[in-house]
This record gives C-alpha cells, sequence and structure tokens, in this order.
C-alpha cells in the first residue's frame, strides 16, 4: 500500500484489491461505520465523524453498487494492456490477471540537452526532437505489433511515463481501437524497462481511494 497527498487536501490511498475489505474495516475502526453511495468514479464511504473515503473502480473492473462486492470485482482476473512511453524508451504489454503474459521493450538513442548557445544549440535541439519523433514512431509501431492484436480481448489499457509521449503514440490512426481502451489512470513510472513494466500490473489493478 502506498499513499501520497492530494490536491485540495486528503490524500490518495493505493491499495491491492485482496486488501480492500481489511483497509474498510480500519476506516470503520478509525471513524465509525460508513454509509455506502455509488459515485461515477465508484463507491464513497462516508463515516459518521465526517470522513469520506473515496473507493475508484481499478481499470477494467465492472462498476458494484455493493460495498462487499466492490473487493471482488476489483481483484477479479482480467486482461490489461500496459504502455509505458517516454522519449527514447517504450514497453508495452498484457497482463491477464496479475501476470504479464505478453511484453516488449524497445529503447533508441534520444540526444540530451546541451548548453551550448546559437546556432549549435538549436541543430542539437533539432536533432534531439527528429530522434525523440522517431523514437515514438517506433512505440507505435510495437504497439501495433504486440498489442492491436489483443485489443478485442482486453478490459482496459492502462498507460504510464510522459503524457505527452503516451499521447503522441496513441494519436497514431492505427492504434485507434486502443485509444478508445484508454484508462484515465496514467502511473507514475521511471524510464521503461522490464522490472518497470512488471511493476505496473499490480499499479495498474490496485485500488485507489482518496481519503478525507
Amino acid at each position: 500500500m502506498s499513499s501520497r497527498p492530494a490536491a485540495g487536501g486528503g490524500r490518495w490511498v493505493e491499495v491491492d484489491p485482496g486488501r480492500v475489505p481489511r483497509w474498510v474495516e480500519g476506516f470503520a475502526e478509525r471513524h465509525g461505520p460508513p454509509t455506502t453511495t455509488v459515485q461515477g468514479y465508484g463507491l464513497l464511504l462516508t463515516a459518521p465523524d465526517g470522513a469520506t473515503a473515496e473507493l475508484h473502480t481499478p481499470p477494467g473492473a465492472r462498476p458494484t453498487p455493493e460495498l462487499t462486492a466492490f473487493a471482488g470485482v476489483a481483484a477479479a482476473p482480467r486482461r490489461i494492456g500496459l504502455l509505458l512511453a517516454r522519449k527514447g524508451a517504450v514497453a508495452v504489454g498484457v497482463a491477464d490477471g496479475t501476470e504479464l503474459v505478453t511484453s516488449k521493450v524497445d529503447t533508441r538513442y534520444v540526444q540530451g540537452r546541451t548548453a551550448a548557445g546559437g546556432w549549435s544549440q538549436q541543430r542539437f535541439a533539432r536533432r534531439r526532437d527528429n530522434q525523440a519523433k522517431a523514437a515514438l514512431g517506433d512505440a507505435a509501431d510495437l504497439a501495433v505489433r504486440l498489442l492491436l492484436p489483443a485489443a478485442g480481448t482486453l478490459a482496459a489499457l492502462v498507460c504510464g511515463g510522459d503524457r505527452r509521449a503516451v499521447d503522441t503514440v496513441l494519436a497514431d490512426r492505427r492504434l485507434a481501437p486502443l485509444a478508445a481502451l484508454r484508462a484515465d489512470r496514467l502511473l507514475d513510472v521511471p524510464e521503461p524497462r522490464h522490472a518497470v513494466l512488471v511493476a505496473a500490473v499490480a499499479a495498474a489493478r490496485a485500488v485507489h481511494i482518496l481519503v478525507r
């Protein structure tokens, strides 16, 4: 379980689906038995002392109006596509439940920034932009080869890394079926590597809870 401050107050908590029932029990012990209401994002728990917890349905899971069924639905096996992208690196994969069953990582050199000025700086900047565009083009090709054939079996596509890089990859017209499956969740990941992709499976399936 991880936690981070939330904009506007409170904190975001990421909980493994299997631990959601125990987390809810702890919330009730601290704040009193909550009432449950259905919201567009999932379920809202409101405790007698005014504390609230927003349980957001994870990508690909079906919505449920019942708290007792929420954890089971969130933990249920489903196929999720993963697309992690940053300039010069991309990782794509398909997870079946908690297991990464298909994956591919690709890296391409993108020149770092230079402190030089004048024409040299402009030349390096153009070269860097061209390298980045070529890398993201390769990333789109990789997604076409690996993810597009599985699009019909995916419950959702979860992306991570640099939002602009991900948007550029999914702007490829060939990937329209995948773009339609894209979840709102954007994983905060370092430069994509195989280990990062493996860890992204759990992050993609985690239940996000906003506590105030």
